[in-house]
């Protein structure tokens, strides 16, 4: 396993949406190993494969917040079947958006089907904080970020901050 680096808005590949996986063999094991423990360093609760540039549908998550009793969720060509009316709002962060955190409505239950780390067709029931998660890492797998979810001057102050911290990082000090 190793660590990945984690891109950062306003990185164009974030934008994109990112394909099917054929079939969950090594390779796709592996990428999620790193990921999971890429997202574990982060410290987050959930990782996108687009988030480390790779076009996949592939999605880490832990909600669990405890390194003690690691639960992570692994999950491959998610497609979410309902969600409820209902709404909940949590206030959400990103990896790819770092120091950033804003109160986002979602559906409050989503039903989601999936493959697993060994490639095993799966369904999930999920609502509350894991339901939230997998809306949001979903929302990666198609280009969007919860930023998406902002009004446009809060969306465009966060990506103007993000780029100039950005460009300070990339200049080389000798």
């Amino acid at each position: 396993m190793s660590i990945r680096n984690i891109l950062i808005e306003p990185d164009p590949e974030l934008r994109k949406k990112c394909k099917l996986v054929e079939k969950v063999d090594n390779n796709i094991r592996k990428l999620m190993d790193d990921m999971i423990e890429t997202m574990y360093e982060a410290p987050g609760i959930g990782l996108a494969a687009i988030q480390v540039g790779i076009l996949k549908r592939v999605i880490v998550i832990d909600i669990s917040k405890n390194p003690q009793k690691k639960d992570p969720l692994f999950i491959v060509n998610p497609e979410i079947t309902f969600k409820s009316e209902k709404k909940v709002t949590y206030e959400e962060g990103c990896l790819s958006l770092p120091g950033y955190f804003a109160e986002v409505a979602r559906p409050a239950e989503c039903h989601l089907n999936y493959q697993d780390y060994n490639g095993v067709f799966k369904k999930l029931k999920t609502d509350g904080l894991l339901a939230t998660c997998i809306q949001h890492e979903v929302d990666h797998l198609n280009g969007i970020l919860f930023i998406d979810y902002l009004s446009k001057l809060k969306r465009t102050m966060i990506v103007k901050k993000l780029s100039r911290h950005k460009k300070s990082l990339e200049r080389i000090v000798v």
